[in-house]
């Protein structure tokens, strides 16, 4: 069976309290974990400095182009793993047989952390509005003319990962080139690619002592977040609320993703049913950038009836079948408790599951050891339901009927919203409302990314901070 060390700045450690890892559906034993506590961590930490130190050794290019080296051996290379190695073909099934992602969407996310690495150098350009990063590198100099000096904020960055999906670790790729190191916990379903990813870069002649890689419980992510100087974490609204106003950690929440439709689009509805459909079941909607509301001045009940009867057809398949549309549960009893709380939810007066009229058999479908959500629309003729605002982690959709002139100081926090729409004053009213991160104008899914912009918060604003300096003579 695999085993994954802790990596104490790259260098592997086994612990004695391990964790067990079992395949989503059959129960079999996947691999074992070493498990890092708080204390250890701790320990580490006081060692941070190194791991930036060992990066200012290498120019930024010269990082740039070992992230570039580091991605193609991810996709492409058997890279060391544990007391052996590991195959692309070997770690997708393996991270599908923990995580309960369909195989080829595995692969798809490899493609796209791969994309990210490849084109690190443009990105890091985009997020630094064109900055030389040497500058950032020596912490002053001149640039068209202008005086410019920036100050690191952290040494490492503490990153406290989801199992969810391994798209979120394209947040992280362009750290290493700002000289910064790495402090990854891993998701506790999803240990796969942080140590692949780690082991493509020390391949491709990252320092080792830059990145750490603590799997751990609770405790192991909340030692991270306490002992790294900035961290980024993921979690429900819960975790949102608690870390509120604390500049020393980002965190990546829910999304709230939802398409608008102006008045003036909202009658051709119709050409747009592929956008819909595609946003919201994309990767299983599992990402923050799934369409969770589609919100719409009137047309409702025909926009969800014929989103519900495209999403009715999606149904379970087995991981490896190319045709898997749904990601599994792992824990039986998460799905169990989403679909109670929607059935609740429905006994709001004017709201409908609409996918109930067209799927086959209920919402959930309960395995031994695993379960499924099937897709599912809810129409809501206001926004007043408690429904009309939730956001579930599987292909879920409220279509919300609106007016326009309510539709911004009603939808609440969005992490995307496309607006399809060329009312210019609802445009500018979208442009300037502080609660809406990623804004798209026209018929623009809400999964499309732009990489080249940030994503729900610019990683470099968050580790360097501009500030005045003078030198004399």
């Amino acid at each position: 069976m695999d085993h994954f060390p802790i990596l104490r700045w790259g260098e592997p450690y086994t612990s004695l309290d391990k964790e067990t890892v079992y395949h989503f559906d059959t129960g079999e034993p996947i691999c074992e974990v070493s498990q890092a506590n708080g204390g250890l961590i701790e320990r580490d930490m006081r060692k941070a400095q190194r791991a930036h130190e060992a990066l200012l050794e290498h120019s930024p290019d010269e990082l740039i182009d070992m992230m570039k080296r580091a991605g193609q051996l991810f996709i492409n290379a058997e890279l060391p793993f544990g007391d052996g190695t590991q195959t692309p073909a070997q770690f997708v099934r393996s991270q599908s047989a923990t995580t309960g992602l369909p195989e080829h969407m595995c692969r798809k996310n490899m493609a796209k952390l791969q994309f990210v690495l490849e084109n690190v150098d443009r990105i890091l350009d985009a997020l630094t509005r064109g900055l030389d990063l040497d500058i950032l590198s020596r912490g002053y100099g001149e640039q068209d003319g202008r005086k410019l000096s920036f100050q690191l904020q952290a040494s490492v960055l503490g990153m406290v990962l989801p199992s969810n999906s391994p798209g979120v670790h394209t947040l992280w790729l362009p750290v290493i080139p700002l000289q910064v190191g790495l402090v990854l916990k891993p998701g506790p379903l999803e240990p796969w690619t942080p140590y692949r990813m780690a082991e493509a870069m020390f391949q491709a002649g990252v320092p080792r002592h830059a990145v750490g890689v603590y799997p751990g419980g609770a405790e192991a992510g909340a030692s991270v977040v306490t002992h790294c100087p900035r961290s980024l974490i993921f979690g429900g609204q819960p975790t949102v609320d608690r870390y509120a106003g604390n500049p020393a950690v980002q965190v990546h929440g829910p999304g709230y993703s939802k398409i608008l439709f102006g008045e003036d689009m909202v009658d051709d509805w119709e050409r747009h049913i592929d956008l819909m459909v595609d946003s919201v079941l994309v990767n299983s909607g599992r990402s923050c950038i799934n369409c969770s509301a589609i919100w719409t001045p009137r047309h409702g009940r025909a926009i969800a009836e014929a989103i519900a009867r495209r999403l009715a057809e999606v149904e379970p398949l087995p991981p490896e079948d190319e045709n898997a549309l749904l990601a599994a549960f792992t824990v039986p009893e998460t799905a169990e408790q989403i679909s109670a709380v929607i059935d609740k939810d429905l006994e709001v007066p004017g709201v409908e599951d609409v996918t109930a009229r067209f799927r086959a058999g209920s919402r959930l479908d309960r395995r031994e050891r695993c379960a499924y959500l099937k897709p599912t629309v809810i129409w809501c003729e206001s926004p007043e339901p408690p429904i009309a605002k939730k956001e579930f982690m599987f292909p879920f959709v409220t279509v919300v009927e609106c007016p326009q002139e309510k539709m911004i100081e009603s939808i609440g926090p969005t992490l995307v919203a496309t607006a399809i729409t060329e009312d210019r004053a609802f445009r500018r009213r979208l442009l300037e409302t502080v609660h809406v991160d990623r804004l798209n104008f026209g018929a623009i899914p809400t999964i499309q990314l732009d990489w080249l912009q940030p994503h729900e918060g610019n990683i470099v604003d968050f580790l360097y901070r501009g500030r005045a300096f003078q030198v004399a003579g």
